[in-house]
């Protein structure tokens, strides 16, 4: 199975920009014939928290039909990133489209410190069956909660997803935690990252894939945007870059 993660700079705050570039780099694992593409963190939106509430909405918001519309004629699982209400919750959500199948909202269930003031916490852990995979979606500062991979693990997820905003001053911790879960729970692993600055952070890139013995199969730079792809049958990897000209 072919599995793709995204590392860009997202446009602040314009959901629109960010659903066209989103598009171009799904077309690209399309023509790779890429099974599951994941975005980082609010991905749509850019990791902005005094934005959040403002640019929320749902999974039914009619500008995200373009990508279950893809999904579906493309045989494609896409992961993408938006702040989301429910009721009068704001979350960190993932919003999942699938072939021919209801969208998904996964919602952040453990919040950073610095993010507690303004999101809830939604406990609505999942693993997704996708081909030959089981994958277990992970938002950002989720990954450094034992409950969180060890519920991956007990529900035999055979890939741990993490959708993240590192920044320059934390993502080597964080890829230290992630070889870690690889390696000590046999899970194929993936962080898709940001470039740029978003939220007042200066993003680290270096968006990353493990494979379940630990070892780094492929690691993007700092400044460019890109597309990795990792066949988990064949081991195969495929790297598309690009410099940002926005």
């Amino acid at each position: 199975m072919k599995i793709g993660i995204v590392q860009l700079e997202p446009a602040k705050g314009n959901i629109e920009r960010n659903i066209e570039i989103h598009i171009d780099w799904i077309k690209k694992g399309i023509n790779h014939h890429t099974a599951l593409i994941v975005f980082p963190e609010l991905s749509l939106t850019g990791y902005e928290p005094e934005l959040a509430s403002s640019l929320a909405t749902n999974q039914n918001d009619k500008r995200l039909d373009c990508f279950q519309k893809l999904s579906d004629e493309n045989n494609i699982a896409i992961g993408v990133g938006l702040p989301t209400r429910n009721l009068d919750e704001l979350n960190i959500s993932m919003i999942i489209f699938q072939p021919l199948k209801d969208r998904i909202t996964y919602s952040k269930q453990y919040l950073y410190p610095t993010e507690v003031s303004i999101f809830t916490a939604r406990f609505n852990p999942i693993v997704l069956e996708c081909e030959t995979e089981i994958v277990a979606p992970a938002i950002c500062y989720e990954l450094s909660n034992k409950e969180h991979y060890e519920f991956a693990a007990e529900n035999n997820a055979t890939v741990y997803m993490a959708s993240v905003l590192n920044s320059v001053n934390g993502v080597d911790s964080d890829l230290k935690k992630l070889s870690d879960i690889a390696r000590n729970y046999k899970m194929v692993t993936f962080m898709a990252n940001f470039i740029g600055e978003s939220g007042g952070y200066k993003c680290a890139g270096k968006s990353t894939i493990w494979n379940d013995n630990g070892e780094m199969i492929k690691q993007l730079g700092d400044k460019e945007e890109g597309l990795i792809i990792y066949d988990t049958k064949t081991r195969e990897v495929l790297t598309t870059t690009s410099r940002v000209d926005r």
